[in-house]
Order: C-alpha cells, then sequence, then structure tokens
C-alpha cells in the first residue's frame, strides 16, 4: 500500500512536470518604412498545432517589462502572445514627460496609430505557429485606444479588448468596420475616461450595430491592472487588485468565445 501511494504521488508529479508549459520568448524586428519597431513574441513551443494570436499593444511607456510579462501570460494560455511596438525601437520613454509626448503625437495621428499596428497584424500572420484567421488585440491604456483603433481601421480581427483603455476616436462613424467584437474593460472611477466619453463610445457602438461588452468596476481607477501605478486613487493612476483580477477573468471568457 505505501509503495503504491508513492507511485501515484511519483505519476502525479511526472504528469505535472510534462504539462507546464513550454514558453519560448523572442524579439521580433519589422519595419515602417525607415522606423526599425522591434516587439516580443511569446508561445508553448511545445504545440504543434496553429494557435490563435494575440496582438498586445503597451501603454504610454511603451515596449517594456509590463507588456513582455502579458505576451508570456497570453502564452500561458494557448495562444501566441505578440507585444507590438508603435513608438519604434529607437523611441524607449525614459519618463512620464517623454511618454506623455511619444503618445499625444499617435492620438493626434490616428492614421499613424491605424499604420503601425496593422504593421503588426501583418507582421504576427507570417509566423508559421499562428493561425491567420484566429486573431485579436488587446491593449493596456495607450493601448487600449489603439486595440480599438486597429477594429476601427476595419482589420480583421475577431476582437478587440481595452484595459483603462482611451474610448474616444475622432472618426465614431468608423465604427461600422469593425468586424469582430469588442471588450472594454474599464475603471469606474477612471478621471481620464470620463463618463462622458463612456457614454460617446457606447453610444458609437450602438449605431454601429458592433457586438461590445462594456465591464465597469468600482473603486477603480487608470491603470487598474499595474501593481507599479501604487494604491493612491487620488492620484488617477492606481493598482486594483479586484479589477486586475476580474477584467483579466473576463478576457480570457472573451477570447474563449471568439477563438
Amino acid at each position: 500500500m505505501k509503495n503504491t501511494k508513492y507511485f501515484v504521488i511519483a505519476l502525479f508529479f511526472l504528469f505535472s512536470i510534462n504539462s507546464i508549459a513550454q514558453i519560448k520568448t523572442e524579439l521580433v524586428t519589422y519595419s515602417d518604412g525607415d522606423v526599425t519597431l522591434e516587439g516580443y513574441i511569446a508561445y508553448d513551443e511545445s504545440v504543434k498545432d496553429k494557435m490563435p494570436a494575440v496582438i498586445i499593444i503597451h501603454d504610454w511607456m511603451g515596449v517594456g517589462s509590463f507588456v513582455k510579462e502579458k505576451a508570456e501570460a497570453i502564452a500561458k494560455l494557448g495562444y501566441v502572445g505578440f507585444a507590438a511596438d508603435i513608438y519604434g525601437k529607437d523611441n524607449r520613454p525614459k519618463d512620464s514627460q517623454e511618454a506623455g509626448k511619444l503618445a499625444g503625437m499617435f492620438k493626434n495621428d490616428r492614421a499613424l496609430m491605424r499604420k503601425r499596428v496593422n504593421l503588426a497584424l501583418e507582421e504576427i500572420k507570417k509566423k508559421s505557429i499562428v493561425n491567420p484567421d484566429k486573431i485579436a488585440v488587446m491593449g493596456y491604456c495607450f493601448g487600449g485606444t489603439v486595440a480599438l483603433e486597429l477594429s476601427r481601421s476595419g482589420a480583421d480581427v475577431k476582437g478587440a479588448v481595452s484595459f483603462h483603455g482611451g474610448l474616444d476616436t475622432p472618426t465614431p462613424q468608423d465604427a461600422k468596420n469593425i468586424k469582430g467584437k469588442v471588450l472594454v474593460l474599464h475603471g469606474g472611477d477612471d478621471p481620464f475616461v470620463p463618463r462622458e466619453q463612456v457614454a460617446a463610445f457606447e453610444k458609437e457602438m450602438k449605431d454601429a450595430g458592433v457586438d461590445y461588452q462594456l465591464f465597469i468596476y468600482s473603486g477603480a481607477v487608470h491603470s487598474f491592472t499595474n501593481p507599479a501605478a501604487g494604491n493612491d486613487n487620488s492620484k488617477g493612476a492606481a493598482y486594483n487588485e479586484k479589477a486586475d483580477k476580474r477584467s483579466w477573468e473576463a478576457m480570457k471568457t472573451f477570447f474563449k468565445e471568439i477563438f
């Protein structure tokens, strides 16, 4: 009996070790004319079939540890995670002042924003491990805005997810171009995305007949998924553990549905 018990335990650990995802990561270089873009890809190399892919758009600080960790987390769910680069390899903000200028430049030039994120879409479709018919996009803060603009551009993506992202657009009529579903995860007390902007977004989606979902998390402000934002809501941006976990679960359910 004792030996049988140890044998069962040994089998359990063997199974657990073999079932651990073999996550591979690598930098991906692509370009927009003379501008070099450098993204980050993560996937389970033990999977032999083509996988759905999720493009992940960084916040205003650009491609860094936060968005790379999200790419790896997406890979552990069984998808290919691709942290795309909107700013360019040589544009990595050193502080919030630089980040604000860069994000502002793209927010004021939606054509360029859409071009850069569509280049990321084209790049991930080239990967042999990716099922080109099953691609979604998600983004954080600035990246949430970009994710929605990719959908508004008419790109062939199954869905778009915005985590505490800006919801405004200079061309709300472009919502008619959206081909996939939309999920917005929003902090109820976010001072940077006021209720009027949320209401305008809902009208935009309804007028275009888009299949969308809007989750509002009470007590959460901007950047609620990022621990680096601290915990002081009075600053307008702060981490909220409940909203972080709930929004991630909502995203997982959304991806299961569209894929």
